[in-house]
């Protein structure tokens, strides 16, 4: 098991900057992947950026691209998501999610952390 625990979430206001935290603890030597999702009210929860657990490959949504940075400090096992040039339509609930070698999908989500930009 892997548990994930998010941070960093608040209110802001357009054009700021914000950066969420993913503590990751348990089995995590069986990861493969990790990302952040969104979701926010309304809509369905979309995958924003993702990286490898062990290695350098990124992606990221078309939405974020240029603005949005993932990261890994593999001392502390915790990923971040730096947000910059934050704007009304990035505010959601932002979920961390692990997935294992072999699988190809998330096995493990953390609680989810709210981001709300003001305009």
């Amino acid at each position: 098991q892997v548990q994930l625990v998010e941070s960093g979430g608040g209110l802001v206001q357009a054009g700021v900057s914000l950066r969420l935290s993913c503590a990751a603890s348990g089995r995590t030597f069986n990861l493969r992947r990790v990302g952040w999702f969104r979701q926010a009210p309304g809509k369905e929860r979309e995958l924003v950026a993702a990286r490898l657990w062990i290695g350098s490959h990124t992606h990221y949504a078309d939405a974020v691209k240029g603005r949005f940075t993932i990261s890994k400090d593999n001392a502390k096992n915790t990923v971040y998501l730096q947000m910059n040039s934050l704007k009304p339509e990035d505010t959601a609930v932002y979920y961390c999610a692990a997935g294992v070698v072999g699988s190809d999908t998330y096995n493990f989500w953390g609680q989810g952390t709210q981001v709300t930009v003001s305009p």
